[in-house]
């Protein structure tokens, strides 16, 4: 009808951005404080800041959209027939990367408090566009693996560890910074490496190998270089394969198609074949296992750090809506059940960030006590918080209605995103049966992740009895393997719970020991217990005020 306006827009929210994702997330900014020497408080502050100031921009979010909406390409051949093998990015997804790198998310390995700094800019960048964080992750996490070759170690570290993204393929030698790649996954193995039938015939060249075979699963494959797993005359062994040689000619790396996957679709991955490639051992033959799991160690903790991640991007993204929205007379923030799930979803959230950053501090520590921690609780964090990656993800859409089920909101991405980190680096049982053998053949990592859960003995009575409960399953490790899921869950909660009893305000531990150890808990989220004081959860977990 003429005079009536059609179109003005009322109840719905403001845009998420342009702001701080670190200053907003006080679980994050508490586990700073908690882990970072005072002396680097304020430098580490400060410089989370600026890279959470960049993550809630306007305009990186809009980079994120391109980089997802212009997936990457194959380019087998140039215009003359020559075989190139190169993928082709949106100019977007080099922005992106390059902030991650500039912000120093391959570099813990040599910065004081290095480990939780990057970690904690890992989370961050994770909730702006989380393909950028595969190479990030694996470009880090070959410091280690690389190590046991002090030689390539000397040539490669510092460009792994450099602040500088250079995109160009050229010599390392010639470069101010490096990514890497890793190539483990074989079509018949899967997690099973020890089955890989990619072949290493040894050179003339001291260290030199030639390869001969397929990797069905090659990450990062535009990287520098790139660790992978083929069996030498002395067994399964870890070799680097440069992408381009030293005398500036490309090596033989066959690109045969990047995978469509259900989410990270901003970043390749891709089928690879080696015919003749040059590689160069690292470390000794027979033992590519033992000298890549440092590597495996590192982007499974990552996978946790970018599940957390994904969680608090999409519960900020919830309370965000639900505080503006109104509907029945009032926000929906202050209906109460909508309080009951906001919170219960920012309870998951908060204790994951909790768990994943005191691992990062372990690696800062680098003692012995805090290396046996790692060596059980990585796998049981990495399996437990990205199995509630999803739930966490998709409830959260469902705080938006039918505004979460559409691309423009943000979220479906998250949706797909999701399920990835538990794919990732050993999928739940592969974690699980990695948790078991620590368990069994390191008695020294189960004593130290008691002696963690142990700090908060008597603080909650929900906690206590949790942990008594763990207990009773540690005795009796007899047919274990088939409840070793059940098993990895309880000590990570307890884990959880140890932290959250610790150092989160008191409703979050109350609203946690009594949901998740407590036993009162639903089959789904919007299931707390009554008599819980709410509202501080839920405001804790606001992204703007």
């Amino acid at each position: 009808m003429a005079g009536i306006p059609l179109h003005t827009v009322t109840n719905q929210p403001p845009p998420l951005a342009g702001y701080d994702l670190f200053t907003a997330d006080r679980a994050l900014v508490e586990a700073v404080e908690r882990h970072t020497p005072d002396a680097l408080l304020d430098e580490v502050r400060g410089e989370l800041s600026a890279l959470g100031r960049a993550g809630g921009s306007a305009q990186v979010q809009e980079w994120a959209t391109q980089a997802n909406e212009q997936p990457p390409r194959l380019r087998s051949h140039d215009r003359y027939g020559h075989r190139i093998d190169e993928v082709e990015f949106h100019p977007a997804w080099h922005r992106l990367l390059g902030k991650g790198v500039s912000a120093g998310l391959t570099g813990a390995w040599t910065r004081p408090a290095g480990h939780v700094r990057r970690a904690a800019g890992f989370l961050l960048w994770t909730q702006v566009e989380a393909g950028t964080c595969c190479p990030l992750s694996m470009t880090h996490a070959a410091v280690p693996a690389l190590r046991a070759d002090p030689a390539l170690a000397a040539v490669w570290e510092p460009r792994l560890t450099s602040t500088v993204y250079d995109q160009e393929l050229r010599p390392a030698a010639d470069k101010p910074g490096a990514l890497f790649g890793m190539g483990m996954t074989e079509k018949q193995g899967g997690s099973d490496v020890r089955a890989n039938t990619t072949l290493a015939r040894p050179l003339a060249e001291e260290g030199a190998y030639a390869l001969a075979g397929h990797k069905w699963f090659c990450s990062a494959p535009m990287s520098d270089g790139f660790l992978v797993l083929a069996q030498a005359p002395g067994g399964l062994t870890c070799f680097l394969v440069p992408r381009v040689l030293d005398d500036g000619t490309r090596n033989v790396f066959l690109l045969q198609r990047l995978k469509d996957k259900l989410g990270n679709r901003s970043n390749a991955s891709a089928e690879v074949e080696f015919d003749g490639t040059w590689a160069r051992r690292v470390g000794e033959e027979g033992r590519g296992v033992r000298t890549i799991m440092g590597m495996v160690a590192a982007t499974r903790l990552d996978c946790a750090l970018g599940s957390a991640g994904l969680m608090r991007q999409a519960v900020a993204q919830a309370v965000h809506h639900c505080g503006h929205r109104e509907a029945f007379g009032g926000p929906l923030v202050d209906k109460p059940l909508m309080r009951n799930v906001l919170a219960d979803l920012a309870l998951e959230s908060e204790a994951a960030t909790a768990l994943s950053m005191r691992l990062a501090a372990a690696y800062d520590d680098g003692g012995e006590r805090e290396r046996a921690f790692l060596r059980l609780a990585v796998p049981a964090a990495k399996y437990w918080i990205a199995k509630r990656c999803a739930p966490v993800v998709v409830e959260a859409a469902e705080c938006l209605g039918g505004n979460g089920y559409v691309e423009e909101s943000g979220l479906p991405r998250l949706v797909r995103e999701s399920p990835l980190n538990s794919v990732w680096e050993g999928a739940g049982n592969v974690q699980a049966l990695d948790a078991l053998r620590a368990l069994r053949r390191e008695p020294a990592a189960l004593d130290a992740c008691l002696t963690e859960i142990g700090q908060a003995h008597g603080a909650d009575h929900r906690l206590d009895r949790a942990v008594k409960d763990l207990f009773t399953e540690l005795a009796d490790l007899e047919g274990v393997e088939g409840r070793a899921r059940r098993l990895v869950e309880r000590l990570a909660l307890v884990l959880q719970g140890s932290l959250l009893v610790r150092h989160a305000p008191p409703e979050v531990a109350d609203a946690f020991c009594a949901s998740r150890l407590g036993g009162d808990h639903g089959g789904t989220f919007g299931t707390l217990p009554g008599g819980l004081d709410l509202a501080p959860v839920v405001e804790r977990a606001r992204p703007v005020a």
